[in-house]
């Protein structure tokens, strides 16, 4: 299990689990409870480049990121550690 600090939006820490270069699990605190849930669901069992080519760079409002933007950063990060 890797924890992330997003900066810049409402949910506090993403965990991520991989095995290997799919995702196993993510799970975020903080922030739009549905919508978070929704989106863990959705990228489970997902490669993480297809994740990260999908959802990077994806904003929220005003923001220059959202949640799923710092989740890819997560992803990233976690597949480095």
């Amino acid at each position: 299990m890797y924890s992330y600090t997003p900066s810049g939006v409402c949910s506090r820490r993403i965990d991520v689990e991989l095995d290997g270069d799919t995702v196993k699990s993510v799970a975020f605190t903080g922030g739009c409870d549905g919508n978070l849930k929704a989106i863990s669901k959705l990228v489970a069992g997902q490669k993480v480049d297809d994740v990260v080519a999908l959802l990077s760079g994806n904003t929220c409002g005003r923001r220059s990121t959202s949640c799923a933007d710092q989740m890819c950063r997560a992803l990233r990060e976690a597949q480095e550690a």
